[in-house]
């Protein structure tokens, strides 16, 4: 018999059986694989990078909390190259090779007198501040502290500050990396500063979307003395959140417009050259009116260059609207009162209750809520904006859910995925029973959107059920991918939780995973050093029109690029019926010299499996045949 072609279709079907996803010629599952001009490849690599954070040595890049939100610009005033990162505690801004904190402050004790207090032998110090305000979990910031009960003052003044674990009504407590020498009940000088950076109750700490709090809500332990057993619960309003924390980050220039979701509005200067200066309220800014108190997320609309805030309070700031849009002034986004004169405003959309995200594109914003998208075009005064319903049923599900594609949108929504590209359609999808399956609705704002523009992919990142952390917080573990190309749907499994793509000063796409290590992907071909594990695995085939005979196969002739320092392996996998016990031939090696392969496999139906290992493999394959004889109907 004449050696038989095995032709498979670009992608991955999950949502179909094993026998008849390869009856119509397609992949069912696959690892850290990608199709390229229709055919699957391994994807490149990624490595980690290594900074300074402040004025400490160099270490392996990582930030204290949850990575949410990326934002990366090259300044053409300054020509530095900046990486903004905002986590579930601070906002981070990369500058060269130095990371530094500019998360705002809440506010700032001065001149205090001997606040600090340590016991012999303990690491916690006591912090005497009757205004302090703060709840657990807040971050602060000491200067001018000398060194107390033998903890010196560097570790007291440390650039990172320190969390509280514990409140009272006039102190806090915090866990000090070195134990005092002495007790000291009143020490630390007479002239201590304390910035407080904004915390629980600005919207900062919250891990996961919460309904409310009660018992179960947190970790037994969460904060290092106290609660305890028999403890209350701080339950007030400052500690309850709907949300889990995100960020939203828009460039206005060459500087940077902030929000922490049901926070306030934030603005960070980089005109004074200076990576150390935190963001400021923007309401504190000169000339600021009506500036909203609390805000879901932000956009800059292009090209007219409005601040846009959706759910968000109203001018008269007395209550939060969560499917209210209010823009500023032209060219000015410190001015949200409206005038005859300037052209701010608002509008309130009618279908869902909130919003959920808001996109520039080419001609207009795109805006999700949860229920519906709209979109928003600049019209001139008096009216300013116009509003649209695109459609219904189609809302949003996270923050950072969708990706701008050269003015298309791609977005994941409650159980499918959609395109917008003048016209919103639900994307045809071979893996949206297995994905959503898979997917914890429950973390499912978490999923976050990538673009991959060298690839022509988008990717969301979201929370799988094979999560190891259960219900306790997880992040995105797992990925689905949609080569936008060539139409096809890739799977697999690698934990990032935010992206951002190749462009500009970066010549590489870079993500940060959930401990705050910064990663450059498609770089070389391992797991930063370690073995990457990649796999295509084809559905069932049969090896003539009617699947009635089996037949043998004792010859594999592959087709494939490699390197010469890649080893692919090749499993053939065999049945006779459907529902039959399959039976595995291999592993065999194929290496960029290999002809053929040797086996000896029958059945009506086969699968075939390819994958790597190692630190260096690099293939793609392309169409392979098997050489096969009839060997009767029994």
């Amino acid at each position: 018999m004449p050696l038989v072609p095995l032709k498979f279709k670009a992608g991955i079907v999950k949502d179909l059986t094993e026998y008849s996803a390869g009856k119509v010629g397609f992949y069912i599952d696959g690892n850290l694989v990608r199709f390229r001009n229709g055919f699957p490849t391994k994807i490149g690599g990624w490595q980690e990078e290594t900074y300074t954070f402040v004025a400490a040595q160099s270490v392996t890049a990582t930030v204290t909390g949850t990575p949410k939100h990326i934002q990366a610009w090259r300044s053409n005033t300054d020509g530095l190259d900046r990486i903004v990162v905002g986590t579930t505690d601070h906002l981070y801004v990369l500058v060269g090779n130095v990371f530094s904190d500019i998360t705002p402050l809440r506010k700032t004790t001065s001149n205090l007198t001997n606040p600090l207090a340590v016991a012999d032998e303990g690491t916690i110090v006591t912090v005497t501040d009757n205004a302090h305000g703060a709840s657990n979990g807040d971050f602060i910031i000491i200067n001018s502290a000398a060194a107390t009960g033998g903890i010196s003052a560097a570790n007291l003044n440390r650039l990172e500050g320190y969390q509280i674990t514990k409140v009272n009504d006039n102190s806090y407590t915090f866990i000090s990396p070195t134990a005092a020498t002495s007790t000291v009940s009143a020490g630390g000088g007479t002239t201590i500063d304390i910035g407080y950076l904004i915390g629980n109750a600005e919207g900062l700490g919250f891990r996961s979307s919460d309904p409310a709090l009660g018992w179960g809500i947190g970790a037994w332990g969460s904060f290092a003395d106290g609660p305890g057993w028999g403890e209350a619960a701080d339950g007030t309003a400052s500690t309850v959140s709907l949300d889990a924390t995100n960020w939203s980050l828009a460039l206005w220039g060459e500087d940077l417009i902030i929000n922490n979701r049901n926070g306030q509005l934030y603005y960070w200067d980089t005109s004074d050259n200076s990576q150390n200066t935190r963001a400021a309220l923007v309401s504190a800014e000169s000339g600021a009116s009506g500036v909203p108190a609390s805000i879901r997320t932000i956009t800059v609309s292009f090209p007219d260059r409005h601040l846009i805030a959706g759910g968000c309070t109203n001018l008269a700031q007395s209550e939060v609207d969560p499917m209210l849009i209010r823009f500023s002034n032209q060219e000015d986004f410190v001015t949200f009162t409206p005038t005859s004169t300037n052209t701010a405003g608002d509008q309130r959309l009618e279908v869902g209750t909130k919003i959920i995200s808001m996109i520039p594109t080419k001609d207009e914003t795109f805006i999700q809520t949860d229920e519906a998208a709209y979109g928003m075009s600049f019209v001139g005064p008096p009216f300013t904006f116009s509003f649209r319903l695109l459609a219904v049923n189609c809302g949003g599900v996270a923050l950072h859910g969708a990706a701008n594609v050269d003015g298309d949108v791609y977005w994941i929504g409650k159980s499918n995925f959609f395109v917008y590209d003048g016209a919103i359609k639900e994307l045809p999808c071979s893996v949206q029973y297995f994905v959503f399956d898979r997917l914890q609705p429950t973390y499912i704002d978490k999923t976050y959107a990538s673009h991959n523009k060298k690839f022509n992919e988008v990717s969301w990142f979201y929370v799988s059920t094979d999560n190891e952390a259960g219900t306790d917080n997880p992040e995105p573990d797992s990925y689905v991918t949609y080569n936008y190309a060539d139409g096809a749907w890739s799977i697999g499994s690698l934990q990032r939780n935010v992206w951002h793509d190749a462009g500009g000063f970066r010549q590489v796409p870079f993500a940060f995973d959930k401990d705050g290590k910064l990663y450059n992907h498609e770089t070389g071909t391992s797991d930063n050093g370690s073995a990457m594990s990649a796999f295509i695995e084809t559905g069932d085939v049969e090896l003539d029109s009617t699947g009635e005979n089996l037949f043998m196969v004792d010859k594999i002739i592959p087709d494939t690029t490699m390197t010469a320092d890649t080893n692919l392996f090749v499993q053939i996998k065999t049945r006779k019926y459907p529902a039959a016990t399959e039976i595995t031939k291999g592993a065999f090696t194929v290496t960029s010299t290999t002809e053929k392969i040797s086996i000896r496999a029958k059945g009506r139906q086969m699968a075939v499996k390819f994958f790597s290992t190692g630190t260096t493999d690099e293939w793609l394959l392309g169409d392979f045949r098997v050489n096969a004889r009839k060997d009767g109907l029994r």
